[in-house]
């Protein structure tokens, strides 16, 4: 059969791009890194210092994680190739289809895999810490909001990734005015961070008895949360603690009892929230985690002239600052202003299909018309 002939040459073209990708990782390096951290590991008194040793462990997890992927990318290949020529002896139209299968999976990975090359930041292999804010407007507005929360939640789910809720306060009428939550995962900062700014949707509004068309704004923070390896001095004196009951669409949302947290740091004016954990002392200890990240940006931002390398430009949730707009009506379309790609099909970038937008401002892209 001919797609077999067709398979092997992709398969082949693919051999020296993964080669390729076994360098751009550092795959060798890694390997040495993780045979010397093992012996250090069985080094007199290494338990000692439990957190170091903690530490250590979790970098070698990490590490090994990472070798583990791309060696099983490496023999998914191989096996492909023999079962391609498997199939081509017998001529067997099933094994036409593994084939055609396995190859779709084995060419997403290795892009996948790929991005990670671009991961250069110190913090790109964090986990990610999103809130999202409803611009003005309302309703329309935060219900916009509540889409934005429901399209990362979607993305992340199918990148393998959990998602953690922080806080949420919901709506007027219908929709969220903000929510706070973590995408927990390997690189997860390092995908998402690029998704940070203002967000613009135009609809005919569900809303409107009229009919008339709409369009809103929110904004996206994009955050890595930090490791107690990162010290952030937060005097108790520089806190101001605000305890409430927790509010929301009900269920997990709805406490009977004051235990959500609102930390504001009295000489930055920043504020953050939690109010989804089981006690007060929870909710505390996830706000001042969610405090530090949001300071550590401060003083890279004071460091370095510029913010935008963890939090990203300080707009207004309004006209002219979008990164990226999505069009119902009267046409259909998202497109991102930064890098000029664009999706005529908004349910499926709606439904979570975002990896064009990020794979074309990880790369640096431009398209131009």
């Amino acid at each position: 059969m001919i797609e077999f002939d067709q398979y092997r040459q992709a398969l082949l073209s693919l051999a020296p791009a993964i080669e390729q990708l076994r360098d751009a990782l550092h795959i060798a390096n890694t390997s040495d890194e993780i045979a010397e951290l093992e012996e250090r590991v069985q080094e007199p008194g290494f338990w000692e210092n439990v957190d170091r040793a903690q530490k250590m462990q979790m970098q070698i997890k990490h590490l090994q994680r990472k070798v583990d992927r791309f060696l099983g990318l490496q023999q998914d290949l191989d096996d492909l190739m023999v079962l391609n020529e498997l199939g081509a002896e017998a001529d067997d139209p099933e094994i036409a289809v593994e084939v055609f299968e396995g190859l779709k999976k084995l060419q997403a990975q290795f892009e996948k895999m790929r991005l990670e090359t671009l991961f250069t930041g110190e913090l790109d292999d964090s986990n990610a810490i999103l809130t999202i804010h409803a611009g003005a407007g309302g309703t329309e507005a935060q219900d916009w909001a509540e889409m934005l929360y429901r399209m990362y939640t979607r993305w992340s789910e199918s990148h393998d990734f959990e998602v953690k809720l922080l806080d949420y306060l919901s709506g007027d009428e219908a929709g969220i005015k903000s929510v706070s939550f973590m995408v927990v995962g390997d690189n997860a900062y390092g995908y998402l961070r690029t998704e940070m700014g203002v967000h613009r949707l135009v609809r005919i509004s569900p809303f409107d008895s009229s009919g008339r068309r709409h369009t809103s704004f929110a904004s996206l923070e994009v955050m890595p949360e930090l490791d107690e390896s990162i010290k952030i001095d937060i005097r108790s004196e520089d806190l101001r603690v605000d305890t409430y009951r927790s509010s929301g669409a009900g269920g997990q949302h709805v406490n009977k009892t004051e235990s959500a947290i609102r930390l504001t740091h009295i000489p930055t004016g920043c504020v953050v929230s939690c109010q989804t954990q089981r006690s007060q002392v929870q909710n505390r200890e996830t706000a001042m985690t969610m405090l530090r990240s949001k300071l550590y940006a401060l003083a890279r931002a004071a460091q370095l002239d510029r913010a935008e390398d963890l939090k990203g430009n300080q707009m207004e949730i309004a006209w002219g600052s979008q990164i990226r707009s999505y069009v119902f009506c009267p046409y259909t379309m998202v497109k991102d202003h930064r890098t000029g790609f664009e999706l005529v099909d908004v349910q499926r970038v709606m439904d979570g299909d975002l990896d064009g937008f990020i794979n074309a401002s990880l790369s640096g892209m431009k398209i131009e018309k």
